[in-house]
């Protein structure tokens, strides 16, 4: 059965009138979603979330202009309501075994439904022909969205900054944080620049069949990292480069999945090797502003990492 529209913050309103969402945000509880969400109900763009329990809807509830449909991409049944006058839409799952099949499915639904453009959140540097696991399945979705026929925006951001606050932990208790990546270069990047990005393209013209490489203004080691973050919080934050069995341990102890500790350890494999150092100028060509730097991302997210707050 068709799980009806829920409304955060309006009446819900999918029937064709003119404030009827035509944007949909998938994904839309993680850090870029949210994100993305936030940055849509400030430009009064009335749009649609999916979201796979009751509970999340709380959380779009003083969103002005967000309508809130319950989905499953496992469930095709659910994600044809959330798809019914939608436009464009954000695509944006799980890290997870099954990522690829929800894409692919989420793909063939929106064709079927007649969404014009996929926005899709890709990966740095990624290829069919990858050794890590998490590039070669974007580069099949991509591939998919290409063939599809629909006008389509692949976002490639590199790692994350926000990914540090997973060793949030370890640094605030005792000062350090560790990866398997020696001395090498990685041109992180800010999850607000990407969602200012995705913002862009969902609402703005230019942006079809276009690929954005998304970087920081800067390529760092973890050390100099460590020593910026050191800086913001006052105190020493050092970082250890551990054999990649050591991280591998370390992953599955905090309770990853192996399938997801063995990707994250090809993806830091590809990083000790400097190859995603590079740079780009693409934020601010879409945004028309830079990108943040790591020392700025510090200093902002310094209450996490000092442990006064809980910063997603």
């Amino acid at each position: 059965m068709h799980t009806p529209l829920i409304s955060a913050s309006q009446p819900a309103n999918a029937t064709g009138s003119v404030n009827a969402p035509t944007i949909l945000i998938t994904g839309a509880t993680g850090t870029i979603g949210t994100e993305l969400s936030r940055i849509l109900s400030e430009r009064a763009v009335p749009f649609r979330v999916m979201v796979r329990s009751p509970k999340d809807v709380r959380r779009f509830e003083n969103l002005t202009g967000a309508d809130v449909v319950i989905g499953d991409f496992n469930d095709v049944d659910t994600i044809t309501p959330a798809l019914a006058g939608i436009e464009r839409a954000f695509l944006l799952t799980n890290s997870s075994e099954q990522a690829e099949q929800q894409q692919l499915d989420f793909v063939a639904e929106a064709q079927r439904s007649g969404v014009r453009h996929l926005v899709k959140l890709s990966q740095f540097a990624a290829s069919l022909d990858s050794p890590v696991r998490f590039l070669r399945y974007h580069a099949a979705v991509e591939q998919a969205i290409e063939a599809s026929g629909l006008d389509f925006t692949f976002l490639r951001p590199n790692l994350f900054m926000q990914g540090l606050l997973g060793f949030r932990a370890s640094i605030v208790e005792q000062g350090f944080f560790f990866a398997a990546i020696g001395d090498a270069r990685i041109s992180t990047i800010d999850i607000r620049d990407i969602a200012a990005v995705a913002a862009e393209a969902l609402t703005g013209s230019g942006h079809e069949r276009n690929i954005y490489t998304l970087t920081g203004p800067e390529a760092l080691t973890h050390t100099e990292m460590a020593n910026t973050l050191s800086a913001a919080l006052e105190r020493p934050v050092s970082f250890v480069d551990v054999p990649a069995t050591a991280m591998r341990d370390a992953l599955l102890n905090a309770g990853f999945p192996a399938w997801q500790a063995d990707g994250l350890l090809e993806d830091y494999a590809h990083y000790s090797r400097n190859e995603a150092s590079g740079i780009t100028s693409d934020v601010e060509t879409v945004t028309g502003k830079p990108p943040r730097t790591f020392a700025t991302f510090a200093h902002e997210y310094a209450p996490a990492f000092l442990g006064s707050v809980n910063i997603h």
